[in-house]
């Protein structure tokens, strides 16, 4: 635990040299690159705003996706010197479910490509990128979604009360294949090809949200039975944000692109049931949004200072934004514009946030330094 959500601490005399430090190199760290992939994202999906800012927002894609190929190269030198270690991380149930951000990470920056990157890179380079990014994040993440459940029941050692929202990361990655995969849907041939690639996404957010609601109730019982979490693990309460906005997102998307691909009363069924489905998960996201608001002060009002699980605050409102601009856009309600442009200044300012403290964390040798040694029981 103390790899995810190192607690602040004084600097150390020395900052600790590159290869030490390139051993606790977690897969967490794709949080950031997920957070701000989806500044992007979500900017591009909001009504058109002032001029410029979609030039903004092409090169906060370029940000993400410098800072993915970046942490791709990292950690695949942690892999190659420190395999021991790696493969610790893999089986530890504090770890584990992190492996999920690498496949939302290439998912993330996947959309921006298509979706605000073109711009940058031209259409045709975009659109294989595009292909390239969501074909890997959506294997990875299926993978992350069997495997990593897989090794909690087998090989993890979860002591009791110990659930997390964090266990969500593996499920939910399935989902964010299932938002971002509409958007290629139309760059298939027609027929066979577009229909298998809909109903795949479909089937991707099923599966998604049915594993999401199995282990929700765990997390509540844990926060009911046992009280708040560890100060530093507070904001990933927001990550419970990510299936609400994201599945909203995916269905949306989905009826958009359904048109032509499926028969028209399908097509028309879809379009119903994004809004009869997105309207209440989104009433209940706010809810949600609220309580783990409230928890995160009282951490605040504790003591709690900066750690990398700050990253939980910003893809999990992004996913949100995206979701309430797409109800705006099928309902014609300005009330879900409204919604979605003050979410997304929350989005904005938890990456400038989480993003200062990080670079600052980074300069000064804290979030790569090894855990501090765990006192002894008296």
């Amino acid at each position: 635990m103390t790899l995810l959500a190192q607690a602040p601490s004084p600097a150390p005399a020395a900052t600790p040299p590159a290869a030490p430090a390139l051993r606790f190199l977690g897969p967490n760290w794709y949080a950031a690159v997920m957070g701000t992939a989806i500044v992007a994202n979500a900017g591009a999906a909001l009504p058109p705003g002032a001029p410029g800012l979609r030039g903004a927002y092409g090169l906060v894609w370029a940000l993400s996706a410098l800072m993915l190929v970046t942490l791709l190269g990292a950690r695949t030198l942690h892999w190659v010197r420190h395999g021991d270690h790696a493969r610790r991380q893999l089986l530890d149930p504090a770890v584990a479910p992190f492996y999920g951000c690498l496949s939302m990470a290439l998912l993330a920056v996947g959309a921006g490509t298509l979706a605000v990157g073109r711009d940058l890179i031209g259409a045709p380079a975009a659109l294989g990128a595009a292909w390239v990014l969501w074909t890997l994040g959506t294997l990875i993440g299926l993978a992350a979604a069997a495997t990593i459940p897989y090794l909690m029941v087998t090989r993890h050692r979860i002591r009791p009360g110990s659930a997390s929202p964090v266990w969500i990361l593996p499920l939910v990655s399935p989902m964010v294949a299932a938002a971002t995969g509409p958007a290629l849907v139309a760059q298939l041939p027609a027929g066979q090809w577009q229909e298998a690639m809909l109903l795949g996404c479909y089937a991707m957010f099923g599966m998604s949200l049915l594993a999401t609601l199995l282990v929700l109730p765990l997390v509540l019982s844990r926060l009911f039975h046992h009280g708040p979490l560890p100060l530093a693990l507070t904001p990933t309460l927001f990550l419970v944000l990510g299936p609400l906005g994201q599945s909203t997102t995916a269905l949306n998307n989905l009826a958009d692109a359904a048109t032509g691909v499926v028969a028209a009363p399908y097509a028309h069924a879809m379009s119903a049931f994004a809004v009869l489905y997105g309207v209440p998960v989104t009433g209940f996201a706010l809810l949600w949004l609220a309580i783990a608001t409230a928890m995160v002060v009282r951490a605040f009002r504790n003591g709690m200072g900066f750690a990398m699980t700050w990253w939980g605050f910003t893809f999990p409102v992004g996913t949100c934004v995206t979701g309430a601009a797409a109800l705006a856009r099928h309902t014609g309600l300005a009330a879900f514009d409204w919604l979605a442009v003050t979410l997304f200044a929350v989005l904005v300012t938890a990456v400038a946030v989480a993003g200062t403290h990080t670079v600052r964390g980074l300069a000064h040798g804290r979030l790569l330094a090894p855990p501090h040694p765990q006192p002894a029981a008296g």
